[in-house]
């Protein structure tokens, strides 16, 4: 593929995989992202993926399309993990909420951290708590009993390479 095919898958996906490792422990999951052009913009929990990456920053990402088993294409994409706060938090957010709006068409669909632009104090990235009528809804990255609720991170993956593949565009 050359880099606008690439960039087309990159642009076009809503899930991607991100790869990353430390301390002997590899570990790959799929995230909604957000591509600008020269980075990848993410939110997550402050779970194992956040851990592992900010004790290694150096991550892989892979993004594919696949129609049947001879209509696919794959990108894999290299970068640094960058943990963001304040305006630059608030921005990752708003670009993120923009992108997956068309896809939250009701509450119980928009992004576990609850999270809305304008919401993000400045140099603090925090969970906004859900509304009563969310109250009793189960969510992935909620606390178990007796701790304190996580925080949303929110992070820049910034690109330093690309590749990708394709069976019959």
């Amino acid at each position: 593929m050359n880099d606008q095919q690439i960039d087309d898958l990159l642009n076009e996906a809503l899930v991607g995989r991100i790869g990353c490792a430390a301390g002997g422990e590899a570990y790959v999951v799929p995230v909604t992202y957000v591509y600008d052009g020269e980075s990848l913009y993410g939110h997550s929990a402050d779970g194992k993926k956040v851990r592992l990456m900010r004790q290694n920053p150096t991550v892989c990402f892979e993004v594919d399309q696949f129609d049947d088993l001879s209509h696919w294409r794959s990108v894999i994409a290299w970068g640094q993990f960058e943990e963001l706060s304040g305006a630059e938090a608030e921005a990752a957010m708003e670009r993120l909420v923009a992108r997956l709006r068309p896809l939250m068409a009701q509450a119980s669909t928009r992004p576990d951290h609850d999270i809305v632009p304008g919401s993000v104090p400045a140099g603090s990235v925090q969970r906004v708590s859900a509304r009563e009528s969310d109250a009793d809804r189960p969510k992935p990255h909620a606390p178990t009993t007796g701790q304190a609720p996580q925080h949303a991170v929110l992070y820049r993956i910034r690109l330093t390479s690309k590749s990708g593949r394709y069976e019959k565009p």
